[in-house]
C-alpha cells in the first residue's frame, strides 16, 4: 500500500506524526487534496481543519490557525500557527470569541481595530466549522 508521511507541528508541540493515505487541508486557494508522490508543493494554509486519513482507515482530524504546508513526493509537512487536535477543540470557547469579534467589529474605534476584529472573527468561525466537522465523523 503506498503511504506518505505526514508531521503537523505548531510552535509548542509536535500534533500528528505518522503514515497516511490521504491528507485534506485548506490551501490558501481552496481545499488541498493530498495523495502519496504528489507534486511538490509549498503554499500557505488558511484556518481550518486538517483531515488525515491513517493507513489503518482512522481519521485524525487537526484545527489549524493558519501556516505553510511543504509537499514532498513521500512526506508532508504543516508549520501551523496553532494547532489543536479535533478532540480538544472547545466549542464553548469559540463562540464567546466570536461573539467578541463580533462587538468589537460594531465597536471599532479605528480600521486597526476593525481589521484585528475580523480576523478573530474568522479564526473563531472556522474553529467552529472544525469543530462541526470533527463531530460529523464521529
Amino acid at each position: 500500500m503506498s503511504s506518505i508521511y505526514v508531521d503537523v507541528v505548531s510552535a509548542e508541540q509536535s500534533i500528528f506524526s505518522g503514515e497516511a493515505k490521504f491528507i485534506a487541508l485548506p490551501g490558501e486557494g481552496g481545499e488541498l487534496g493530498i495523495l502519496p508522490g504528489h507534486t511538490p508543493l509549498i503554499t500557505k494554509i488558511r484556518p481550518g481543519a486538517v483531515r488525515i486519513e491513517k493507513i489503518d482507515g482512522d481519521e485524525e482530524f487537526v484545527f489549524v490557525a493558519g501556516g505553510i504546508l511543504e509537499i514532498q513526493p513521500n512526506k508532508v509537512t504543516v508549520l501551523a500557527d496553532t494547532a489543536i487536535r479535533g478532540h480538544d477543540l472547545d466549542e464553548a470557547k469559540a463562540l464567546e470569541a466570536k461573539k467578541a469579534a463580533e462587538e468589537a467589529m460594531q465597536n471599532r474605534s479605528t480600521e486597526i481595530d476593525f481589521a484585528y476584529a475580523q480576523s478573530e472573527f474568522a479564526m473563531a468561525a472556522a474553529q467552529l466549522a472544525a469543530i462541526a466537522r470533527f463531530r460529523q465523523k464521529r
